[in-house]
């Protein structure tokens, strides 16, 4: 892809080379002025790599628009070198016994993905050192791990990147390897594009090291006839008018949380901000999927478990002995223990006929229920509809933002799209079905906004219809979520009240553990 081609900077003069932490102080590769520029014969390992990148259209020229919106015109795609088994050996074998001759402490390596995932592997590979994977999207199913591989804490982690421009793609794989417990000081690059890379990497306690400044690279390639002078200049011009790239702010997936208390305060909606009241007062953001088999046993339960949870969570169409009172039979228990009654209708249509399901037939939810979700497929007009009904009666709406089940589709754009219909209607949506909020690009969204996760179990696992599960530390505090939904867990066990004891524990524990 050309669509976000990254930055590149040199020094404002192109003779001064002067670099303390290169891993090729006499490489060959310093420029001398222009007049001088003889092809020194043969080239050296280093210009012989550079002058290899540029046969196979690795560094490339003309006008790019990058992803700052600024239009250059040089490109550098080493996402090439996979093609190329020979080139990317070479670049491995001259980053190891460079990191060598530098005496670069390290125990493992992990690349920054994606295009230095192949230089790290071959690195791993050919030193016989472990590797490790940092993801740039947590899935929703499996481990849902940041880092995948073997971790030990206290390991020293040497950070594998192509090119670095203000580093930013260095610090984001950074953040979640310290916050695994190893230590990371050092990063080994390709291609340093001067750009404040490196001044960027030290203000976060890591020490760049580089074969090779872009400014090299491209005094190289007019030496040996690569470049005309008349692409030199505009080349250099550029780099000379776009020399600092600034880092944005990296945080760590695990950050530190606003408590209820204060979210509550930024709740707009009357149901939500109750909700968060419910959390505070009972210490619980437990809320149990009532899926049982009749309305009388679905009572019982209630009333049961109804001290622990701060939300109980019905499929009222699921029930075969339903009756026109079940709505106020079951509000009383809600009264009694202190809980909101989610009716987990999963509306879909389009906004005329959400209103009549919600407020008639013969379920009448909006009599009993405090808040309902609904899929966006439909586009905003469904939340129009449910609000039109919902808002004067101070319900609250839950967006499906992500499901649990494998192989769902409500990823990626679908998610994003979610979150802004969410923030455009934030009187009457409180929040979100979701399974990771904490790998949303962008973030979970306003913190009024509250993310409420299925699929909880005390262990990990799965079931034959493709429901995965998740612990409650791991939903709280690992993904960012705020409730944590229990069903099996809790309805098969022997003793439903000691099970949703144990469960409300688990999840405040976890909450507490986020916030501090």
């Amino acid at each position: 892809s050309q669509q976000h081609p990254r930055m590149i900077k040199v020094p404002t003069s192109p003779s001064a080379h002067t670099n303390p932490y290169s891993l090729f102080p006499a490489a060959g590769v310093s420029s001398p002025p222009m007049s001088s520029r003889v092809p020194p014969s043969p080239p050296s390992p280093m210009e012989s790599l550079i002058l290899r990148l540029h046969d196979i259209s690795a560094v490339k020229f003309g006008t790019f628009a990058l992803k700052s919106g600024i239009t250059s015109p040089i490109y550098i795609d080493l996402r090439l070198i996979v093609s190329y088994p020979s080139l990317l050996s070479h670049i491995s074998q001259t980053l190891t016994s460079s990191l060598k001759s530098s005496s670069v402490p390290f125990d493992v390596v992990c690349g920054v993905p994606y295009t230095a995932l192949p230089i790290a592997t071959a690195v791993s590979v050919k030193e016989d050192v472990p590797m490790l994977m940092r993801r740039k999207e947590v899935k929703s199913y499996g481990t849902g791990k940041v880092i995948e591989g073997v971790v030990e804490k206290g390991k020293r982690c040497l950070v594998v990147e192509d090119l670095v421009t203000s580093g930013a793609s260095v610090i984001e794989t950074v953040a979640p390897l310290r916050e695994c417990g190893l230590v990371v000081t050092d990063a080994v690059v390709l291609i340093d594009r001067e750009q404040g890379g490196r001044e960027n990497l030290l203000e976060n306690g890591i020490k760049l090291h580089s074969l090779v400044k872009l400014s090299e690279m491209i005094g190289v390639l007019r030496r040996f006839g690569k470049v005309d002078e008349a692409t030199e200049k505009m080349v250099l011009k550029f780099l000379e008018e776009n020399k600092k790239v600034v880092v944005p702010k990296v945080e760590g997936s695990r950050k530190v949380k606003m408590g209820y208390r204060e979210r509550a305060a930024l709740a707009k909606n009357e149901t939500g901000r109750r909700l968060y009241e419910v959390m505070l007062q009972k210490e619980s953001n437990l809320c149990l999927a009532a899926d049982v088999g009749t309305a009388a046993e679905l009572l019982d339960v209630a009333d049961k478990v109804g001290h622990e949870i701060c939300m109980l969570k019905t499929h009222v169409d699921i029930l075969p002995d339903f009756t026109p009172d079940f709505g106020s039979k079951l509000r009383k228990i809600a009264e009694k223990h202190n809980f909101l009654i989610f009716e987990d209708r999963k509306f879909a249509d389009i906004g005329n006929t959400v209103t009549m399901q919600y407020e008639g037939g013969i379920f009448r939810i909006l009599e009993w229920a405090d808040i309902v979700n609904a899929h966006i497929i439909s586009g905003p007009g469904i939340v129009d509809g449910l609000k039109l009904k919902g808002l004067p009666r101070g319900r609250g709406l839950l967006l499906l933002a992500e499901m649990s089940s494998a192989g769902n589709l409500a990823t990626g754009d679908y998610t994003a799209a979610t979150l802004k219909i969410a923030q455009d209607h934030s009187d009457f949506v409180i929040g979100f079905i979701s399974v990771n909020p904490a790998s949303w690009q962008g973030g979970p969204g306003n913190p009024a906004f509250i993310h409420a996760t299925p699929g909880v179990q005390m262990v990990k696992g799965g079931d034959a219809l493709g429901q995965q599960y998740n612990t409650p530390y791991s939903v709280i505090f690992d993904r960012g979520s705020d409730i944590i939904i229990v069903g099996r867990g809790i309805i098969k066990a022997e003793n439903l009240a000691e099970a949703a004891r144990q469960y409300r524990i688990e999840g405040w524990n976890s909450y507490l553990s986020k916030c501090s």
